[in-house]
């Protein structure tokens, strides 16, 4: 019988700190967060049971991204990644030779510099993890709220969030058409590109926390075959790395997928139940009077 894994399975952030500069290097010296936990997982060998492991009970977040941002955290105070507002995180020179990067080292220095400027009650690990979790929970903290509301609406009323959203994203003659026996579809719609080219796609929704199968992914596939150009699943969920291999495999029709994190960060940009509310700050730079 395999034996399940458990956090001490997981690899630790400073493990992951080589990972992410490769990651980011594989993507062209710069990605989103999404794109370079990717990256790190596949060149970390990190399989889709660990990615499993939630961090905390109720958390959004997996544990092993939890420590991904760690690692990008002493990254960056190292010197060798930089963050826009955007989220895109970027190396901060592009000739980064991989195989002379020490993450004990990186650590080591990190930890030190943090030393000459913390409070004496403060570590620098611990100053470090507060700065982590700021991180994660402005990210996070909202998503999860908003994923917990989904989790609520009913099934039905999950479709037709689905169906606004499609409209509000450009397509037209979008229709929910959810029902027993259809093979999992549950509504079609037609997306014009630059005005001149038409494709029909079909779209399934699964609103729940669990993660979405090849096996899934395959019978959704089977069920577009010659109803549609283009599938599109949707889920509050995730979707495991060979469900998303399958989705684009060479010679089947494609599939794009929107997995919870995605859904969230779309209804913030559509303002589908969700305001963004700016908030002024003022500061006083003392160093500016004083070079008067």
């Amino acid at each position: 019988m395999a034996r399940k894994k458990t956090n001490n399975d997981l690899p630790s952030f400073d493990q992951l700190i080589v990972p992410t500069v490769k990651a980011i290097q594989e993507l062209g010296g710069s990605g989103s967060i999404e794109e370079i936990n990717s990256k790190a997982y596949v060149i970390a060998e990190i399989s889709d049971e660990i990615l499993q492991i939630s961090h905390g009970e109720d958390g959004t977040v997996s544990e092993v991204d939890y420590r991904l941002a760690w690692s990008r955290t002493y990254l960056k105070k190292f010197g060798l990644l930089e963050n826009s507002s955007r989220g895109i995180w970027a190396l901060s020179k592009a000739d980064i030779d991989v195989t002379k990067l020490d993450h004990v080292e990186i650590v080591k220095t990190v930890r030190d510099q943090n030393k000459s400027t913390q409070s004496p009650k403060i570590t620098a690990s611990e100053k470090i993890e507060q700065e982590v979790t700021a991180e994660v929970d402005n990210t996070e903290e909202w998503k999860e709220k908003l994923l917990n509301v989904l989790y609520e609406i009913t099934p039905a009323a999950f479709e037709r969030l689905a169906q606004r959203i499609l409209r509000e994203s450009g397509f037209f003659q979008v229709e929910v058409t959810g029902k027993a026996g259809d093979g999992g579809i549950d509504g079609k719609g037609i997306v014009r590109v630059n005005g001149l080219l038409s494709f029909h796609v079909v779209f399934q929704c699964k609103r729940y926390k669990g993660s979405v199968t090849p096996s899934q992914i395959r019978d959704f596939r089977g069920a577009m075959q010659g109803r549609a150009d283009k599938g599109l699943f949707i889920t509050t969920g995730t979707f495991t790395r060979e469900a998303i291999k399958e989705a684009t495999r060479d010679g089947a029709p494609p599939i794009d997928l929107i997995d919870g994190e995605t859904l969230c960060e779309k209804l913030k940009e559509l303002r589908l139940g969700v305001e963004t509310k700016l908030i002024e700050s003022v500061e006083i730079r003392d160093d500016w009077f004083k070079g008067l």
